[in-house]
């Protein structure tokens, strides 16, 4: 039975700090005696001893700090950091990686195969930043958690402070379909990416490969460079405006009228900018004009009824953009 006690001194005192020990020990030896009865049994001491709880909790209870590395004080607002924090950073490593691999391409590898670098290494490279990001995040929350003079599990609001009604008012129910998600502005943020690094790299990654051997053999490019690189001041106009739109989205978090109508004028933007581009005649690189004419023999009525139709075509997809923007800001708010 005595051993029993000296047991559970052992496993409270050997999770204390050194200097704490003796005196705990004292202390707690002296609380058990207190309550063991003049004829001591063993059940009594199992008693006590449950009683008393976990030695781990107690030795904890000694030393006043959380046992968890996030407690329920500070989770719900480290949880909803992570689902804003990570997928942003998500976003700009995919998108340093598009723009590095593109940038970086010699012009004489096949499309796929840049295609294919880029997803091998943005898997692994979206894991590392996923698991980095989510590190630091964790180890600052849990200095603040072994930091934080008030010991208490009443949860805080993402303003670090405690809830009460009032916060109710700051809130806006949002319907499924007219709120605008994470994975949304993510997407945005993707697509500037992917089609602004390869404009400025369609040169090296769109034209005329030779099969060989050894892989593909680069020829001839599709479009005249210097042309493309010429209409850089509106190019690079139309990707400030994409970014820029795209953080006010997140913001926003729905579509309003307000939402509705910037989708539209930039909508309108980039249909003006993408127009004038493919309009001018010296877009294409002649050799690869030859090539085409010589293989597929296309007139001069074919190559029009393309531009028309590639034309036709974006300006569809255009008009469909706005309309369904301001479709979404149309739908009531349906309240349970």
């Amino acid at each position: 039975m005595l051993k029993q006690i000296d047991l559970y001194i052992q496993e409270v005192t050997r999770r204390l700090p050194e200097e704490m020990r003796e005196d705990i020990a004292l202390e707690l030896r002296s609380t058990i005696e207190d309550m063991l009865p003049e004829e001591v049994l063993e059940e009594d001491v199992k008693a006590i001893l449950s009683q008393l709880g976990n030695p781990a909790v107690l030795a904890n209870g000694y030393l006043d700090r959380p046992m968890h590395l996030i407690g329920p004080k500070y989770f719900d607002v480290y949880t909803s950091l992570l689902k804003i924090i990570i997928p942003i950073t998500l976003a700009i490593s995919l998108i340093t990686l598009i723009g590095k691999t593109i940038v970086t391409s010699t012009g004489e590898e096949a499309l796929y195969s840049i295609i294919f670098s880029i997803v091998s290494k943005g898997i692994w490279q979206l894991l590392i930043t996923g698991m980095q990001t989510a590190f630091w995040i964790t180890l600052i929350f849990a200095i603040i958690e072994r930091t934080d003079k008030v010991r208490d599990n009443i949860p805080l609001t993402m303003n670090f402070k405690k809830w009460t009604p009032d916060d109710l008012k700051n809130i806006s129910y949002i319907p499924k379909k007219k709120a605008i998600t994470k994975l949304h502005v993510f997407g945005s943020f993707l697509w500037t990416a992917i089609w602004a690094s390869v404009y400025f790299n369609a040169s090296s990654l769109f034209g005329i490969y030779e099969s060989q051997s050894d892989g593909f053999k680069f020829i001839s490019s599709a479009f005249n460079q210097e042309v493309l690189f010429s209409y850089w001041p509106l190019v690079t106009l139309v990707i400030v405006l994409e970014v820029a739109f795209a953080i006010y989205k997140g913001f926003a978090g729905q579509w309003t009228k307000k939402v509705a109508v910037v989708n539209a004028l930039l909508q309108m933007t980039i249909l003006v900018a993408f127009i004038v581009i493919i309009s001018n005649n010296e877009l294409w690189n002649d050799t690869f004009l030859t090539y085409i004419n010589e293989t597929a023999q296309f007139t001069e009525q074919v190559k029009n009824w393309a531009y028309q139709s590639i034309i036709v075509t974006f300006i569809i997809f255009t008009v469909i953009d706005i309309i369904e923007g301001f479709r979404k800001s149309r739908i009531t708010k349906k309240y349970f």
